[in-house]
């Protein structure tokens, strides 16, 4: 059978991806039986929803996050401040380019929302990783980062994680059941080609 090519829009700056990141791994072995591929591709939340980089991350929306994380039991670290993640969302770009894109998002979650700290040093957190990343394919990848929340844009993606079920917007992370429910109605609609 064909795997099913999902993908799933994050940006590093939500706590939300994160805690989304770990329910997805826990899925794993739901996915693999159901030959799908979650295809994770950073944008920039930043320019699709009214997130001010560096600013003050409301107390609601703190509370909010928390909330989601303690009903998926998902331990997280809550920073204070919308990150600007154009960095690390880029580095992810030219990290997958070299076939690391796995490697280089878990060490960024992990670093950001376990063991809670700063990332602003790209270069040396990739060096921590292992990952030869250079400024200057970071910098490059940052055009496809625009080219990428352009897309997500088009897609109608209005928040992050969106997972792209053929063309429809799935956004949000939800409890396991709920979510191996989606995707095993999806992959059996997406196989039997009866997706309208």
């Amino acid at each position: 059978m064909e795997r099913i090519r999902v993908p799933v829009y994050y940006d590093f700056a939500s706590v939300i991806c994160y805690v989304a990141h770990r329910v997805m791994e826990r899925l794993a072995p739901t996915l693999e039986e159901l030959e799908i591929e979650l295809a994770w591709s950073p944008l920039d939340l930043a320019q699709l929803a009214p997130y001010r980089r560096g600013g003050s991350i409301p107390e609601a929306s703190r509370a909010n996050a928390a909330r989601i994380a303690q009903e998926l039991s998902v331990p997280v670290r809550i920073p204070s401040r919308w990150l600007d993640s154009r960095p690390l969302n880029s580095a992810a770009i030219a990290a997958e380019e070299l076939g690391r894109g796995e490697s280089w998002r878990e060490r960024v979650w992990t670093a950001l929302y376990r063991e809670g700290l700063p990332v602003e040093d790209v270069a040396a957190l990739a060096r921590e990783a292992e990952i030869p990343l250079d400024s200057g394919a970071i910098a490059e990848a940052r055009g496809e980062l625009e080219s990428r929340t352009r897309l997500a844009a088009r897609d109608m993606v209005t928040g992050v994680p969106t997972f792209m079920l053929g063309r429809w917007p799935f956004g949000g992370i939800q409890q396991q059941d709920t979510m191996r429910m989606v995707l095993e109605c999806f992959a059996s609609r997406s196989r039997e080609g009866t997706l309208s």
